[in-house]
This record gives structure tokens, C-alpha cells and sequence, in this order.
């Protein structure tokens, strides 16, 4: 016992930095939970998608929209998000998975819904980048042809 006690006082620095880790660890892995909102993966989303008829909401800004996005999502900017929380009052009771470029931005958006009294609220692991990755299609904008001239 006593090696411990000569080994923690020669090592305070790693004792004072274990529990800390823990409580990052834990955050890391329970935070989403606490803030009611559940993140999935990308089939687990396509899944809720096809079965439940979840709500693809994109939170990215205008240019990482267009240059590809999921199919039949609703665009509105994190930024913009509190004052467009209108248009999605008829989604309060349905399923609705919020999406990213890298799943951060769409966590803080998945918090805030929460808080405005939406019941199920996904947040896509990962977010467009891992949708691509698990080999599933984005939606590109058709390019618009430009009128003949004579």
C-alpha cells in the first residue's frame, strides 16, 4: 500500500489529470442523452428516415449546401435558426434529424430544439461527412441552363 502512496505523491500530476479525463469521457459519451437528444448514425438515420418519416434538417451554411446535401432536407443555417423555428411547427412530434458537416454545428442545433419543446430530436454522428463516407448519395442542385441567344 504504501508503493501507492509513493508512486501517487511522485505522480500528483497524472492523479490530478485522471479524474478529469473520466469527466470528459463521460460527457463525451452520456452529454448528448442529457440534453434529450440522441445521436445516430448514418444507416440508423436512413432507417428512421424510410420508417418513420424523420425531418432532414441541414444546418450548414448556403455554400456547403448546395455543393450536396440529403435528399429532401430542410435547409436553414444554425445561425438563422432561432428566427426561422416557425417553419418547423408542425414538426414538434415527429422525428427530426439534424444534420451537419461534421456533426458539431448540428449538436448545438439539436440542444436548441430540445429546448424549444421538440419530442425527438436525432443528431447525425458525423454529419454530411460521414453520410458520404458510408457511401450514401447527396443531393446536388440541377445547374440551371442559360437562355439561347440569337
Amino acid at each position: 500500500m504504501s508503493q501507492y502512496y509513493e508512486f501517487a505523491t511522485n505522480h500528483w500530476d497524472l492523479f490530478i489529470a485522471l479524474p478529469i479525463i473520466i469527466a470528459m469521457l463521460l460527457h463525451n459519451l452520456f452529454g448528448a442523452r442529457l440534453r434529450g437528444y440522441k445521436p445516430i448514425e448514418p444507416s440508423d438515420a436512413v432507417r428512421i428516415i424510410n420508417h418513420e418519416g424523420a425531418l432532414v434538417l441541414d444546418v450548414r451554411e448556403e455554400k456547403e449546401y448546395v455543393e450536396g446535401h440529403i435528399l429532401d432536407s430542410l435547409h436553414i443555417p444554425l445561425g438563422k435558426l432561432g428566427e426561422r423555428l416557425s417553419e418547423l411547427a408542425n414538426t414538434r412530434e415527429k422525428s427530426i434529424i439534424v444534420s451537419c458537416r461534421s456533426g458539431h454545428r448540428s449538436a448545438n442545433a439539436c440542444a436548441r430544439l430540445r429546448k424549444e419543446g421538440f419530442s425527438t430530436v436525432y443528431n447525425l454522428s458525423g454529419g454530411v461527412l460521414a453520410w458520404q463516407k458510408a457511401g450514401l448519395p447527396l443531393q446536388k442542385p440541377q445547374p440551371t441552363k442559360g437562355k439561347k441567344r440569337k
